[in-house]
């Protein structure tokens, strides 16, 4: 494989990371919002995220990229395909990240809510000033896993035309009859990727156990 081949791939990879990454931050604050609602008292507002979640994690990935894209033309909204992958790629991480912080805030002690109470913080200081930091750092875990598997679901997202890493190698291997290389190298590229959000997570990870200690 040439380096200007391989230089093709880095250059879709980018588009990979920029898809990836802001899906995974869509996704987390709207499944911090999906959390919240799941544990509401009120029934309306809980079953409403419970049926997100369930929608979400029951429907695959690529049937929900294609229900998307087909979709927002027929709402008026005739957006790009990358907004449409981002869109499908940020709400079905947001389900499975509702999840996660779900157990995240059952955790956080009853105690030091208490004690907000005392000090006379609303139900929204209390929630971001204590629930969503402590439910984070608990979870930071399993986020790391889920923004490692959308990650690796970004490949799915050219089956409505978005050009990244898997539909670059894709093209590149039918022009050029050479598939093998060029695969290799997309495996590559996403174990480069992946293995810097692992590192990356495991320092915050650290950093969070030194914040702990001290």
């Amino acid at each position: 494989m040439s380096f200007k081949l391989f230089m093709l791939l880095v250059q879709a990879c980018g588009w990979t990371i920029v898809i990836s990454s802001i899906s995974i931050v869509l996704g987390l604050l709207l499944g911090t919002v999906v959390s919240a609602a799941m544990q509401s008292s009120q029934r309306a507002v809980s079953l409403a995220g419970r049926t997100f979640v369930s929608f979400f994690r029951g429907a695959p990935l690529l049937v929900q990229l294609l229900l998307i894209y087909n979709l927002l033309p027929m709402l008026g909204l005739n957006v790009p395909s990358m907004v449409a992958a981002i869109i499908g790629l940020s709400l079905c991480t947001a389900a499975y990240q509702a999840e996660n912080l779900r157990g995240g805030f059952a955790s956080v002690p009853q105690g030091l809510l208490e004690a907000a109470d005392m000090l006379g913080l609303t139900p929204f200081q209390q929630f971001w000033r204590i629930r969503a930091p402590i439910a984070l750092r608990m979870t930071l875990p399993a986020l790391t896993n889920e923004a490692i598997m959308i990650l690796k679901a970004s490949s799915l997202v050219s089956v409505v035309g978005v050009v990244e890493l898997t539909r670059m190698a894709q093209d590149l291997s039918a022009s050029t009859f050479k598939p093998l290389p060029l695969y290799a190298a997309a495996a590559l590229l996403y174990l480069v990727i992946n293995t810097v959000v692992s590192v990356g997570a495991n320092r915050l990870e650290g950093s969070f156990r030194w914040g702990v200690k001290a």
